[in-house]
């Protein structure tokens, strides 16, 4: 899993790129915290275009996302999902709880 961060006026775009499965997801998480904590961002914006599959470990980088975005006052976007990765999301019902476009 390769992620490229890109912030500018406390907004902070993370693309993804590769397999978010369980060992992917463990490094990504790592990623995602720092560039938060780096950035300390008002909007994150995920875009999973890059991504070749997703399994629950992608939903929990989601909602890991979410909480942290909550405790900073901003917002998430979740943008260009695959779909073999928006199946996983729609069944969980992420949408309820996540902007996804």
């Amino acid at each position: 899993m390769e992620i490229e961060a890109t912030s500018a006026d406390r907004n902070l775009l993370l693309e993804m790129k590769g397999e978010l499965d369980h060992h992917g997801a463990r490094n990504a998480l790592r990623e995602l915290e720092l560039s938060i904590d780096a950035a300390l961002p008002k909007k994150l914006v995920l875009d999973l275009a890059g991504v070749t599959f997703m399994d629950s470990s992608g939903i929990a980088l989601i909602l890991r996302a979410q909480q942290r975005m909550q405790l900073l006052d901003g917002s998430l976007l979740v943008r260009n999902v695959p779909q073999q990765a928006r199946r996983v999301l729609d069944a969980a019902g992420i949408g309820r709880l996540v902007t996804i476009r």
